[in-house]
């Protein structure tokens, strides 16, 4: 008979090899935010630095637009194939896309080439991107104990933070180290390469994966055809759930990838302080979200859900504005904490929420395409939005305007979507 310490050692070690993956998904997309400045220079030269600087934006968000396609095809595979052999596939994806952006020659070397095969190489990793989150998510829901499934699921998130406090670490050191003309000459490539290394190890690792008892329990397993019918036939609680995802998607995009360059470009703050501010708000997020998650386990999902969409609602705009009266490292880091607060609470309970609404048939499908959808319409676009927005209004900070909009949608979701068959 199992004893109960080891069984939570099992647990553990399939959370951390699961998670793994997730780790380099958000790594690969934290240094392409970061350095997005650098590579609009490399791949989009312009007489025009804002334009240059969307333009390499654009691109980060484009490749948001494959997610709900990966989600699609890849999440029908994955509940079809098993969720084991669905995470390879997708870290072998990942892994593809970041050594394509490390090694691609610049603009100056191969012209129009350039813009276009970096553009190929984000849509790779948005098409992997788009059920890897979902994945993780339903297989971390599935093995989880009983009574432990908000904190269990919510180590998805926190490795996403890992990453986060990671590329910022990685950041910090390259602009102490390196002078801003060789970060932007080749220096910003150093960061994908290093994520181009840690392919062969993650993805030994990650073989080590058992199947989940979730989905050995699903028999028969549904053909594609079937898949696809029993997503067109549950396509309400599919919208409710991308919606639900809104306020998730434009905060985590808006307090890790925006900020070194928000900081940098729009706050005329250090590069090297913008990257410690964003390497602390990943710190607190890692331990915020598990907590989150647990009591989300004690309370229930939805007063954590209304409480922080509430809060999001009432404080976004005026944190921001306190910001920029006055500009500073200080003011910059004690904001962002506080919308790492909002976010962590939010998200610890909507992830595993989210799991929670979905027919178990094509679980890892239905939040794929939530997720992936809510990504791709509102959180991936969120830098290149917020900067649009500043050149547009003038207000530096209106792009806590976008976080009080993004959150009031989420909230109405919220308040619409029963619970289905967790």
């Amino acid at each position: 008979m199992t004893s109960p310490a080891s069984t939570r050692r099992k647990a553990f070690r399939n959370v951390l090899i699961v998670s793994s993956g997730n780790f380099l998904e958000m790594y690969d997309f934290m240094v392409f935010g970061y350095y997005a400045k650098a590579i609009g220079q490399t791949f989009f030269p312009t007489q025009n630095e804002l334009a240059s600087l969307m333009l390499a934006l654009m691109t980060f968000g484009a490749g948001f637009l494959m997610r709900p396609v990966g989600a699609l095809v890849l999440g029908a595979y994955i509940d079809r194939n098993g969720r084991r052999q669905g995470l390879l596939l997708t870290l072998a994806l990942m892994g593809l896309g970041t050594l394509s952006i490390a090694l691609m020659p610049g603009y100056a070397e191969i012209g129009l080439l350039a813009p276009l095969l970096i553009l190929a190489s984000r849509l790779v990793q948005g098409f992997s991107a788009g059920v890897e989150v979902g994945g993780v998510s339903v297989y971390l829901a599935e093995i989880a104990t009983p009574g432990r499934r908000g904190f269990t699921v919510a180590w998805q998130s926190a490795s996403q933070q890992v990453a986060v406090v990671f590329a910022a670490f990685v950041g910090m050191l390259l602009n102490l180290w390196l002078s801003p003309a060789d970060i932007a000459g080749n220096g910003w490539r150093i960061p994908f390469v290093i994520g181009s290394l840690m392919v062969p190890f993650l993805f030994l690792i990650r073989r080590l994966l058992e199947e989940s008892p979730g989905f050995d329990a699903t028999q028969p397993r549904p053909g594609f055809g079937a898949l696809f019918g029993s997503i067109g036939a549950n396509l309400a609680i599919v919208l409710a759930g991308m919606f639900t995802a809104v306020m998730t998607t434009v905060f985590f995009y808006m307090i890790t990838a925006y900020t070194p360059t928000y900081g940098n470009s729009v706050l005329k703050l250090s590069a090297a302080g913008a990257m410690l501010v964003t390497l602390c708000v990943g710190a607190a997020n890692f331990a915020l979200l598990p907590a989150m998650g647990a009591l989300s386990d004690r309370i229930g999902r939805r007063p954590l859900l209304i409480g922080a969409a509430l809060a999001a609602i009432l404080t976004g705009y005026p944190a921001m504005l306190w910001l920029v009266s006055a500009p500073s490292l200080e003011r910059l880091l004690a904001v962002e904490l506080w919308l790492a607060l909002v976010y962590a609470t939010y998200n610890g309970a909507m992830i595993v929420h989210l799991t929670e609404i979905m027919p178990r048939r094509v679980r890892t499908t239905g939040f794929s395409i939530a997720y992936s959808g809510a990504t791709a319409v509102f959180g991936g676009f969120t830098p290149a939005l917020a900067t649009w927005l500043i050149a547009a209004t003038g207000d530096k900070a209106i792009p806590g305007a976008w976080l009080s909009v993004a959150a009031a949608i989420s909230l109405a979701a919220v308040l619409l979507t029963r619970k289905g068959d967790a």
